[in-house]
């Protein structure tokens, strides 16, 4: 049997999850090759990096306990496990680097919010080469100068697996990085994504999620996308899992609690850094492409299709667009600008 520390990982697209996640595989001893950008891969080069959590799990990887490469040909040749972690709409790309330099026995893992990024990368690779997973939980990066880059675990959760035959969750959960496998992925991935709506909405507010969650003004518009999603979802017949243990029927619920109620209701929920904000806010500040037509465009396609309205999701979708060809970082709207006319 090979032994999991033998087996060559390659992390495709290592920004903050995928940092996150390499790091801690590396720490555990695993053969780690992380595909990034040339800044990243320079400063990890020079000075390693640094992981943490919200248990205080902290750990450094010195530069040699990872392989770097900022060279798609390079990172994925001899690679047998493939964890795709690039955004969703850079995902097609993904698929024809890894067909095209990746031996053919080689595994891709999408580790991606949305939930059409497996189905992609299986039209290119085959079905038998693609397993899809869901990452509950969101990193935070910091790059302070001439130190280690810092990829911090800012909320909770357990990484979901496709189940398959090979078994995967032997080689991916490492200590502090637990992974569970599912046979309803694809529930699991519409799950989030419902969740995932409010990414649109910290991103437009600016505001730490803990800090966004705490006025009801902003969860009222939290819980209004939520049923807007769930709508959907329903009227098109697909089943979706509940996040995190909790059914979205009742975290829409929740959501409309005064602020006290929701506090008490929601103490698991809020367990998170208080500085956590979206990848979306993440993407915004750094002038960079976001992935709302992957969450509310999901959305809205479904709506379409179903006949069903869905105007909240339209309008975020449509402010956060605009928020992309500004390119004046996340815009600091008020609850009554996003619900605008509606």
């Amino acid at each position: 049997m090979t032994d999991a520390n033998d087996i060559p990982i390659t992390v495709a697209g290592a920004g903050s999850v995928g940092c996150y996640v390499g790091a801690r595989l590396a720490a555990a001893g695993r053969n780690v090759t992380l595909l990034t950008r040339p800044a990243l891969a320079a400063t990890i080069s020079r000075h390693g990096l640094h992981c943490s959590d919200l248990e205080g799990h902290n750990i450094d990887v010195g530069p040699d306990r990872v392989t770097l490469c900022t060279t798609p040909s390079e990172a994925l040749a001899g690679a047998k496990l493939i964890l795709v972690a690039v955004k969703s709409h850079d995902t097609e790309a993904m698929a024809a680097l890894i067909a095209e330099h990746a031996g053919g026995g080689a595994v891709a893992v999408s580790l991606q919010n949305g939930v059409s990024n497996a189905g992609l990368l299986r039209r290119r690779l085959g079905a038998e080469r693609v397993v899809d997973a869901m990452v509950p939980f969101n990193v935070v990066q910091s790059r302070p100068a001439d130190a280690p880059p810092r990829f911090h675990r800012a909320s909770g959760g357990v990484i979901q697996i496709e189940r398959t035959a090979t078994g995967l969750r032997p080689v991916l959960e490492v200590p502090h990085m637990p992974v569970a496998e599912r046979d309803d992925i694809e529930a699991v991935l519409w799950g989030k994504l419902l969740v995932n709506l409010n990414n649109g909405l910290n991103a437009l507010s600016g505001l730490p999620i803990v800090e966004q969650f705490g006025d009801r003004h902003w969860r009222a518009l939290v819980a209004r996308q939520l049923d807007e999603g769930l709508a959907v979802l329903n009227a098109a017949g697909i089943r979706y899992a509940p996040y995190e243990g909790v059914p979205q029927r009742a975290l829409a619920l929740a959501l409309r609690l005064p602020d006290a109620l929701f506090q008490v209701a929601a103490k698991r929920m809020l367990s998170m850094d208080k500085n956590a904000r979206s990848s979306m806010w993440e993407d915004l500040q750094a002038g960079r492409r976001t992935e709302i037509d992957y969450l509310q465009g999901e959305i809205i396609r479904l709506a379409d299709q179903v006949g069903h309205p869905a105007p909240l999701n339209r309008r975020v979708l449509a402010l956060v667009k605009e928020a992309e060809t500004a390119k004046k970082g996340p815009p600091g709207l008020p609850p009554e600008a996003v619900w605008g006319a509606l």
